[in-house]
């Protein structure tokens, strides 16, 4: 197990009071005993646990000696330290837990700040009158059991209208609705790959989109934003899939141009690769900026996926994949044997919010939001790069030493959970970067901010990542 991994798992272990030992002590024991970390697990040394975690061997050593007095782990020269038991069949299963799942199953504490999942905490006024405009509709139905695994009609017209809109001709039999865009990108992953297909991927990118592939066994190889050397790496990997996110690019923000969009799309098309474009961000753009066509404009062989996550709230789970009928004819029956179809009062309001979209005015909230935390942070952090963005939802941070990492334990202590960048990186090049979100609140970003410079001036990065990187061009 490799120490970043351990960490990520770890979550949240020093936010609770008393010794650092006995809290990292407490959150492996769950990990034992919940099964997460299981018999026979090879645990990381003494010094390459505490690199990680950014805190002294001894605090280490010591919870490792009080598991080991407790019987959890056993500690022999030569062999390392281990999870107290063996594997019946003498592999050890290293399932991926990454830091955005994991902070949605931790239990919430009051003294931590969130600035992993970005998402709007506050829903619109217009979600409860979507809800309220349906009741008339809901008390109409008669024979109507509800099941949809292709997503209610009304919804599916709605989003095919809305991709017409946006210059792509789509007809209600190329979309299936499903429970957010995660769910879209989960069964687009077991639909279309093998256990060792290879995935080209942004380097970064979404690391729920990473935790797709690699649950299907998928072999991930990064490339830069926009995907740039796509026809020589289809050449030389063969791949099975391709995912892009070109519009306001989570997390760089970076937003691809026209002539990319046209290029990558036919030369998906020319080899053969299904190439995924993810457009949940692409509905936050800031005042004044225009909405590219999306990239199933050039090419009927991307599939598009979408979501109201991100535009309207994380709770109303509506997602949508746009792809070949065949393709949707397909994911509609794997979807079944899951699940019969979602929640039918969310997507018939969702019809109307999906119509309503671009009048949510978003726009000036998130540019308010954005300025409020970048101007913040260089002022207060003025040797972070902080690049500038026109829309989304995170900044990608670079630390002038250190890595992302190792700090995100420090500000951890300190009162505040954000995403290193080394989860989102399959490259292993954004290590000295952190992922923060302007969707909180500003006085929220305002305290993010005080406990961000707090934890910098403690800062003690481990002695090998003391000196500064050179840029790395995204």
């Amino acid at each position: 197990m490799r120490p970043i991994e351990l960490s990520d798992r770890l979550g949240r272990w020093s936010s609770g009071r008393g010794p650092l030992y006995v809290l990292l002590a407490a959150r492996m024991r769950r990990l034992i005993d919940d099964g997460e970390l299981p018999p026979g697990a090879l645990l990381p040394p003494d010094r390459v646990l505490a690199a990680a975690l950014a805190v002294g061997r001894t605090t280490v050593v010591a919870a490792y000696e009080l598991l080991r007095s407790e019987g959890r782990i056993t500690r022999r020269q030569g062999s390392g330290t281990r999870v107290a038991g063996a594997s019946s069949s003498g592999i050890v299963e290293d399932a991926p837990v990454d830091p955005i799942f994991l902070d949605s199953l931790e239990s919430r504490d009051d003294d931590v700040l969130l600035a992993i999942c970005a998402a709007p905490g506050d829903p619109p006024p217009q979600l409860a009158e979507a809800y309220a405009r349906i009741l008339p509709s809901l008390q109409e139905i008669r024979g109507d059991i509800g099941y949809y695994p292709y997503g209610h009609p009304t919804l599916r017209q709605a989003i095919a209208t809305r991709y017409a809109d946006h210059g792509v001709l789509t007809t209600p039999d190329q979309i299936l609705v499903t429970n957010g865009g995660q769910q879209a990108l989960s069964l687009l992953a077991h639909a279309l790959l093998s256990p060792g297909d290879q995935v080209l991927v942004e380097a970064p990118t979404y690391p729920g989109a990473l935790e797709a592939f690699r649950e299907e066994a998928a072999v991930l190889r990064g490339l830069p934003i926009g995907l740039e050397g796509f026809e020589a790496a289809v050449r030389e990997r063969r791949p099975g899939l391709a995912y892009v996110i070109p519009t306001y690019q989570n997390p760089t923000g970076a937003v691809l141009s026209s002539l990319v969009r046209q290029r990558l799309a036919r030369a998906a098309a020319a080899a053969d690769v299904p190439l995924i474009e993810d457009e949940v961000p692409a509905d936050l753009g800031f005042p004044g900026t225009t909405r590219p066509l999306p990239m199933a404009a050039y090419s009927d062989a991307v599939i598009s996926i979408g979501s109201l996550s991100k535009s309207v709230w994380g709770g109303l789970r509506i997602g949508w994949i746009r792809a070949a009928a065949p393709l949707v004819n397909r994911l509609a029956r794997l979807r079944a044997v899951h699940d019969l179809g979602g929640n039918v009062p969310a997507q018939l309001a969702a019809a109307h919010l999906v119509a309503e979209l671009d009048d949510l005015d978003l726009a000036t909230e998130l540019q308010d939001r954005h300025d409020h935390l970048r101007t913040l942070l260089t002022r207060h952090l003025p040797t972070w790069d902080v690049p500038q963005i026109s829309g989304g939802q995170c900044l990608w941070v670079r630390l002038p030493h250190g890595d992302g990492n190792s700090f995100a334990q420090t500000a951890l202590r300190h009162g505040l959970a954000i995403l290193p960048g080394s989860g989102l990186d399959v490259t292993g090049n954004s290590d000295p970067y952190v992922r923060l979100h302007f969707r909180a609140h500003p006085d929220e970003l305002t305290e993010a901010v005080t406990r961000l410079t707090t934890a910098w001036q403690t800062y003690h990065p481990p002695a090998d990542r003391v000196s500064p990187r050179p840029a790395i061009a995204i």
